[in-house]
């Protein structure tokens, strides 16, 4: 039964800052547009971006910025904009609360919690602000709508704010063929950072532990692939821990060069606060390239079998780098973790998670 599908979200793929939401958000609109549903996302702009365009068979509908969009995708559906049969709200923190003025049945996806990022983001106020409505008020506003989690952690963390078990459907990120690229694993250790340069990235702790490292393994080096507005601490951070040399910051890249870097990686570090499941994990996986990250980011104890496709960091910075150090350090360990790795990922598929969220947009509008 072809739907009417409107996706409210932050941020398109397209948009400089981003990030493995958006490639969710990609792929998930671009496979139900392919099996015949008229899918539409209604989404912030950006310098240089169309006010509307269609691109694989979906129609993106830009307005406002980071935060105006909030308001003017309630008020343009409040006014009778963008007619669909099934609306999907993908909550980053901040609801769209299109409960509130649809009459037709509402999704809310959410990738993660933002408990813990709230107040590193933003000032006190702000964080306590922002933690009541997604906390307090958007429970209570979705409290008859249907949600999707990522990941377990992310269900549980639903959960935890009230969110009735019973109404979450767990869909996960799925494992793309990577481009076929011409390249073999670096003759150097080398350790890849791969996501957006903000604070709750957490990229310093990375920083920290090649420069501690760099006493045992004078070869290392890292490379930091992404944008965003704290790479200038960031590199001002490298200059004073002194690993100017074997640091690299690439900006943004291709997907190409994406895959070309995680291939030739020795190791993926992904030191969030938080993630809802760490795309990037799997991602570097299919190059059979393990991920050391920290088992409180949450999503990450799902994408991260601890021990089998990588290591899972209970503790801080130093548990971080020791981590990190063993398994650049112990070839037999790496290897054994990277085939492990290479299947896992193996295991995620992205039709099968079209699939899924197909039979849960056609049973929730037949409800």
């Amino acid at each position: 039964m072809p739907l009417r599908v409107l996706f409210l979200n932050w941020r398109d793929e397209r948009h400089p800052e981003s990030g493995g939401a958006e490639r969710y958000l990609t792929a998930v609109t671009e496979g139900l547009a392919a099996r015949g549903h008229e899918v539409t996302v209604l989404t912030s702009g950006y310098p240089g971006a169309f006010p509307k365009e269609s691109l694989n068979g979906v129609r993106y509908v830009r307005r406002g910025g980071r935060y105006s969009i909030y308001p003017r995708a309630l008020v343009s559906q409040a006014l009778g904009a963008h007619p669909a049969d099934v609306v999907v709200d993908v909550q980053n923190g901040m609801p769209y609360l299109s409960p509130l003025v649809r009459r037709v049945p509402v999704i809310n996806l959410v990738h993660h919690v933002h408990r813990e990022q709230w107040p590193v983001v933003f000032g006190p106020r702000v964080s306590r602000f922002g933690w009541w409505l997604e906390s307090s008020l958007a429970p209570a506003v979705y409290r008859r709508a249907m949600y999707v989690a990522v990941s377990d952690s992310t269900r549980r963390d639903l959960i935890d704010v009230g969110v009735d078990p019973a109404r979450i459907t767990i869909i996960h990120n799925g494992t793309e063929v990577p481009p076929q690229i011409e390249t073999h694993r670096s003759d150097r250790p080398l350790v890849a950072v791969v996501g957006r340069l903000v604070p709750q990235k957490q990229i310093e702790i990375v920083l920290q532990s090649v420069a501690d490292i760099a006493v045992d393994l004078p070869d290392v080096r890292l490379v930091v692939v992404g944008s965003g507005y704290w790479e200038g601490r960031l590199r001002e951070q490298v200059r004073q821990l002194g690993i100017e040399a074997r640091t690299t910051f690439t900006g943004y890249v291709s997907e190409a060069e994406k895959h070309r870097i995680l291939a030739e990686s020795w190791v993926h570090a992904l030191p969030s606060l938080k993630e809802g499941w760490g795309l990037v994990v799997t991602e570097a996986g299919v190059h059979g390239t393990p991920t050391v990250a920290f088992a409180s980011a949450g999503g990450t104890s799902d994408s991260i079998v601890d021990g089998h496709t990588g290591v899972l960091v209970r503790g801080g910075q130093a548990e971080f780098t020791a981590a990190l150090r063993d398994l650049l350090i112990n070839n037999d360990r790496r290897d054994l973790l990277s085939s492990q790795a290479e299947e896992w990922a193996g295991r995620f598929s992205w039709a099968r998670s079209i699939s899924q969220w197909d039979d849960l947009l056609c049973r929730t509008v037949g409800n």
